[in-house]
């Protein structure tokens, strides 16, 4: 449990104010809420019942889409939904964001160890939600030999349940990667020349 999760009383409050403070704009319904925030159902529909009578959140019916049949992406319908969003009259909101969403969850150490197992990493960089910086191409760059795309992904997953908003991130082999540099590569030169922390740097590059 962080810092915050031991002064609220609840790492599942947390990250469930982390999600609404992060997606102001999102409704989302409690089986969504759980599966973003990565608690249980039942975690997740009692605090949201308790952020309903602080006033932090109010309930709103929003049109959700259903999977097709065929296991495809593709929608096939849609569904009016009871959900619930954040109340942006809330008092204490300012307040609020500024306390949890500014308390990072996860040090660079810890950012480190969730991707243990997927690859020989030999570059790990953050930016964008990591380091305040909004403009930057990806929140994650990592760079190894014989990456291994679904553990990234699963460490990604875990890691946005924690900071409540989804990572965008880029993933290259070495070799492919120095090319890049050696080239000019305007997406590597896009992250590499702006605001991030390298959390791993083996290679040296400039």
């Amino acid at each position: 449990m962080d810092t915050l999760g031991i002064l609220f009383g609840s790492s599942a409050r947390v990250k469930i104010l982390r999600l609404f403070l992060l997606n102001p704009l999102e409704v989302f319904d409690v089986n969504t809420v759980a599966q973003r925030s990565k608690v249980k159902l039942d975690e997740a529909r009692r605090e949201i019942n308790l952020l309903k009578k602080a006033g932090f959140l109010g309930d709103k019916s929003f049109f959700k889409a259903i999977p097709a049949r065929d296991g495809s992406k593709k929608e096939s319908s849609k569904k009016r939904t009871n959900g619930v969003e954040l109340k942006s009259d809330f008092p204490l909101l300012y307040q609020l964001k500024n306390l949890v969403v500014s308390e990072t969850p996860l040090n660079r150490n810890e950012i480190a160890s969730r991707f243990r197992g997927a690859g020989k990493i030999k570059f790990l960089a953050i930016s964008g939600i990591f380091i305040d910086e909004p403009n930057a191409r990806v929140d994650v760059l990592i760079v190894g030999d014989n990456l291994k795309k679904r553990l990234i992904e699963n460490a990604l997953h875990s890691i946005e349940a924690e900071i409540g908003k989804e990572i965008s991130y880029g993933a290259l082999e070495t070799s492919d990667f120095l090319y890049r540099v050696s080239v000019y590569d305007k997406f590597v030169r896009d992250v590499l020349d702006y605001k991030h922390d390298r959390v791993i740097d083996k290679l040296g590059v400039v």
